[in-house]
């Protein structure tokens, strides 16, 4: 699994993604066993990132199970691990590293 995601993050680095983190969230209340977060430097930047990805991924025998995408945000499900690719201003206001955090530590909350 470890090398599955650094291959991955290596992708990322390679074609230039920013302020790349991966989240190990095994033993969490996740519905994945990984989460990988990179900044994009825009949306041409992002659909670059993803046909890198689906091409380098396939030839590993990976598969994107879903894709959902926009101008300022990408979600890849790879089924056991999750990779969102956004804007750093999406990054900056959704904080997503702060509440996978939460929920590996087991103290999220739901709030209303």
């Amino acid at each position: 699994m470890r090398e599955r995601i650094q291959a991955i993050v290596e992708i990322l680095d390679a074609k230039k993604a920013e302020d790349i983190e991966s989240f190990d969230m095994r033993g969490g209340d996740y519905f994945v066993s990984f989460v990988i977060i990179a900044n994009t430097l825009g949306e041409k930047h992002a659909l670059a990132l993803i046909d890198e990805l689906r091409v380098q991924l396939k030839a590993k025998g990976e598969e994107f199970l879903h894709l959902e995408s926009s101008e300022q945000w990408s979600v890849i499900d790879l089924g056991d691990v999750l990779i969102h690719l956004l804007s750093p201003e999406y990054r900056g206001v959704y904080q997503l590293e702060e509440l996978l955090k939460n929920l590996k530590n087991g103290s999220i909350c739901n709030k209303i």
